[in-house]
């Protein structure tokens, strides 16, 4: 029997859902446990994954915006984050090393040669999180999931853009639905008199390098042996390293030498710990796929998009019109079509993978 069409079909399925030869197996393994630990292990790790990705945005708004803090050094506070991700990522390979079997991380040792074909990647993932977190200094946690809700149109435009890739007309309503929400919410939030207008720009920024940081990790994996870590780490000490100008540049260091809590053990409590969800949300994301599904990610961090945007009206006390719920909803339900679409579609193609409409439906980024 010949069963190069199956393994043809096999790389086609992991590549499209982002997934690999490992998480399948992990995925088959997890099919044989019995229903309800199956079950009680989903709901705990869907509930970290809840747990750690609200609390890192509401310690992020307290740290880059608190009135009672006042810090206005954001560079610095992504900086941070940074440098604690990178002390992580060494930190478990050494222990890997040193005590084999206590934890499955990969050796990590600085070969500046990677990390010089990493650069161009470092340069858009510092985009990313920094515009995510100046962003979030200067708008709620309520709008901040709307302010960024572009990534899935940007995804659209520029698999289109760069790779030539076509989408589904169905793929493009939802996209229409998306931008509807956000210029919605952003009328609302002007009718309030909450709307920030950089802040809005910098979240439509951060949409456009969480694309981009999407499309250019495919083409850098390769350089750290498809790891993830190993490209976090190079990443994140790529970023310490363009930080620190930055820095300069932007006045923060005199900032910081002039802030009131400098020397307080309270403030650099909440900083290690929001580099320690920092790195704790990309654990726990790959942990989410791992037992359920990229699709099944998706959908869960639509739901906590929900769930954090109705905390934070009910955290800070704010009266919401409700124009200002449609919004919201336009943008999740848009989000949550998207997926499911994008699900339907791949389903498509790996039932009939000889079809050409199919399969140009299906891809994507």
């Amino acid at each position: 029997m010949n069963r190069a069409p199956l393994k043809r079909s096999r790389i086609l399925r992991m590549a499209l859902t982002g997934g690999s030869a490992a998480s399948e197996e992990a995925d088959e393994d997890s099919r044989n446990k019995p229903f309800l630990l199956r079950a009680l292990q989903i709901t705990l790790v869907v509930s970290l994954y809840w747990v750690t990705s609200i609390s890192m945005v509401f310690l992020n708004k307290y740290l880059l915006g608190s009135p009672s803090l006042q810090l206005n050094t954001p560079i610095f506070v992504t900086f941070y984050q940074c440098l604690v991700t990178s002390l992580l990522c060494k930190g478990l390979s050494t222990l890997a090393t040193c005590c084999p079997g206590t934890v499955d991380f990969p050796t990590l040792s600085l070969d500046l040669k990677v990390a010089r074909s990493v650069l161009p990647l470092s340069v858009v993932f510092i985009g990313m999180i920094s515009f995510n977190n100046l962003c979030l200094k200067y708008v709620g946690v309520a709008f901040y999931n709307v302010g960024r809700s572009l990534t899935t149109v940007f995804n659209v435009l520029l698999s289109y853009l760069l790779l030539k890739q076509t989408t589904s007309f169905y793929a493009l309503l939802t996209c229409g639905i998306i931008i509807g929400g956000f210029w919605l919410g952003i009328d609302q939030e002007g009718a309030e008199g909450t709307l920030s207008l950089i802040g809005t720009i910098f979240g439509v920024l951060a949409s456009l390098c969480v694309s981009l940081n999407a499309i250019y990790t495919k083409k850098v994996l390769p350089a750290v042996d498809n790891s993830i870590w190993i490209l976090t780490f190079y990443n994140n000490v790529n970023a310490c390293v363009l930080f620190l100008p930055l820095m300069v540049l932007l006045g923060e260091l005199q900032a910081l030498l002039d802030f009131a809590h400098l020397d307080s053990a309270h403030f650099w409590l909440m900083m290690t710990l929001s580099g320690l969800f920092g790195f704790a949300i990309g654990y726990v994301t790959g942990l989410q796929i791992k037992f359920t599904s990229p699709l099944t990610h998706n959908v869960s961090g639509t739901a906590k998009a929900c769930a954090q945007t109705v905390l934070a009206v009910l955290y800070y006390e704010e009266t919401k019109s409700f124009l200002w719920w449609t919004s919201n909803l336009m943008v999740l339900g848009g989000s949550s079509a998207y997926t499911w679409v994008r699900g339907w579609e791949m389903q498509k193609t790996q039932e009939d993978p000889s079809s050409k409409e199919g399969e140009k439906s299906a891809i994507g980024v």
